[in-house]
């Protein structure tokens, strides 16, 4: 599909919203479940941007508000302004209103995703749709109060977001012309979500199935999984085997001499990394994983991909301009390899002007990153989610596994820093409720109707969707699963079909349901 020109759009390039190994800025403590990001589209001036007809309309960084209700179980408690973004560039009437949320970030910065340089973009294009940025509850500056106090955060939970777009979708007034004439009883509304917000496209279609006709759920983990070990095993699998090899070998010898009460050996290792001061050997462990988790910003599209990851693997393995062969170059070099690199080079990238302790320790529960309380802490509120609903704890592989994470990260590790997050909720360390939100919105299991799911290979957050390897998930014709060479929701982007034909597969076969279904849609009857 083309994507239009100077003039009307220009093919822009994309960037990491929030780079998965986190910056460490006082807002965000050491060793934290990652988030599962979507990335924002850049979107430079550009000319006026106009309907179908040539009528000039708002430009795409309108911000429009919606009141919300705070608590959809008591009415009565109120609302709140729930920020969303909006365009009809595209639209006719009869065609369907697409909308998404970026998920667990704050949302302002996402109107590319309005465009057609995304897969909601390019359905609103073929189709003749409006599109819709909507900002997920407690996240950015959509609030029900002003602070993320326990407290206030008592409202935000799954169900809470799911039924956010059906009151949204049933009584929010668009600014398009009849805008108030397209709710899901007047027109097809297809939901589209990626990562944690492709999750939520799946809940939604389980939870209300009538409320949107279709939806497009690029990896969506749906089953929530309280020690997610898959998330680096993947990236074991796919990263280079020399890297993967010497990662291995180094991770294996620092559980070793753990594990053998070693302390000439550990305090050995802590130097070469200047983590001396660390006194808990769980924060060295997690942070000798942290350059793993640059894999989730890697795409196949040079303009959308940041090498981050390779540049840590290159450090390992190239040697007086020489590549390390497939089996790596060996404990001796590899250690004091990323040794001097982690000194000279990431340290101060992670944590700028900060002591080893206040960086990646994370046993003083006093810090900020577990009191700040401020909104738009979007950190904050992803660990509201993880610590009661969903976990996703990225930890060290069981035994008998290779891993290039250490054992010594376990639930625990994190549980328990759910406690300094949250000590007003949870006096000892909580285990997330995973089985009953696979429960009530059936994980693995989900079946809809008329619910597209895309999926990448090399996506770290893979064994948590419906394409985990081992779970046999079959595509049918009400349910489509397409599964291309990428990473994480990469056929959401216009970019990479352009150079991957897998995930170009990816979107054709998605886009094709999408028409099929809506030719299907009929506007239900007064009485239905």
């Amino acid at each position: 599909m083309a994507v239009r020109s100077v003039g009307a759009l220009l093919l822009l390039p994309f960037f990491a919203s929030v780079a998965s190994a986190i910056v460490r800025n006082g807002k965000v403590g050491a060793n934290i479940p990652r988030m599962q990001l979507v990335k924002k589209v850049d979107l430079p001036h550009v000319g006026p941007v106009v309907d179908r007809n040539g009528t000039e309309i708002p430009p795409y960084n309108t911000t429009y508000y919606f009141e919300q209700l705070i608590d959809h179980n008591n009415p009565s408690l109120g609302t709140f302004s729930q920020r969303y973004w909006h365009t009809w560039e595209f639209y006719e009437p009869g065609g369907p209103i697409i909308i998404t949320t970026p998920g667990e970030q704050d949302a302002d910065g996402f109107e590319g995703y309005l465009t057609n340089l995304t897969i909601m973009g390019q359905i609103a294009q073929e189709q003749n749709g409006a599109t819709i940025v909507l900002e997920h509850r407690y996240y950015g500056y959509s609030n029900p109060y002003n602070n993320l106090s326990v407290a206030s955060l008592k409202y935000h939970t799954i169900q809470q977001a799911i039924d956010d777009f059906d009151y949204f979708a049933y009584n929010v007034k668009l600014a398009m012309p009849r805008g108030d004439h397209v709710t899901p009883a007047k027109a097809p509304w297809i939901l589209v979500g990626g990562s944690y917000a492709g999750a939520l496209t799946s809940f939604t279609k389980v939870n209300k199935p009538d409320l949107f006709w279709a939806a497009w759920s690029s990896s969506g983990v749906v089953e929530s999984i309280i020690n997610y070990w898959g998330y680096f095993d993947i990236i074991r699998q796919y990263m280079p085997a020399n890297c993967s090899a010497d990662v291995q070998a180094i991770v294996g010898y620092f559980d070793g001499i753990v594990a053998k009460n070693d302390t000439s050996a550990i305090d050995a290792l802590k130097a070469t990394f200047n983590m001396t001061a660390l006194t808990h050997l769980d924060d060295v462990g997690g942070a000798l994983a942290d350059p793993l988790y640059s894999w989730q910003d890697l795409q196949p599209s040079s303009e959308l991909s940041d090498n981050a990851f390779f540049e840590f693997c290159d450090a390992l393995e190239v040697k007086d301009g020489e590549n390390a062969p497939p089996q790596g170059w060996g404990l001796e070099h590899a250690l004091q390899a990323y040794g001097s690199w982690w000194t000279s080079t990431y340290y101060e990238t992670i944590c700028p002007g900060q002591g080893v302790v206040e960086c990646l320790g994370s046993y003083d529960p006093t810090q900020d990153i577990y009191t700040d309380i401020s909104i738009n802490n979007a950190e904050r509120s992803w660990l509201w989610i993880v610590c009661n609903e969903m976990g996703f704890y990225q930890d060290g592989a069981p035994d008998g596994i290779p891993t290039i994470a250490s054992r010594l990260i376990q639930p625990i590790y994190e549980e328990r820093q759910c406690t300094y997050y949250f000590p007003e909720a949870f006096s000892t360390p909580p285990t997330p409720q995973v089985n009953a939100t696979n429960a009530a919105y059936h994980g693995w299991d989900v079946q809809s109707e008329r619910l597209f799911f895309g999926n990448g290979l090399r996506d770290p957050w893979r064994d948590a969707t419906v394409s985990a390897d081992g779970r046999g998930k079959r595509s049918t014709p009400r349910q489509p699963i397409a599964v291309g060479d990428g990473f994480h929701c990469s056929e959401m982007y216009t970019a990479n079909a352009e150079v991957d034909p897998t995930i170009a597969l990816v979107q054709a076969e998605g886009r094709k349901a999408m028409h099929k279904w809506l030719k299907s849609w009929k506007a239900p009857t007064p009485s239905s």
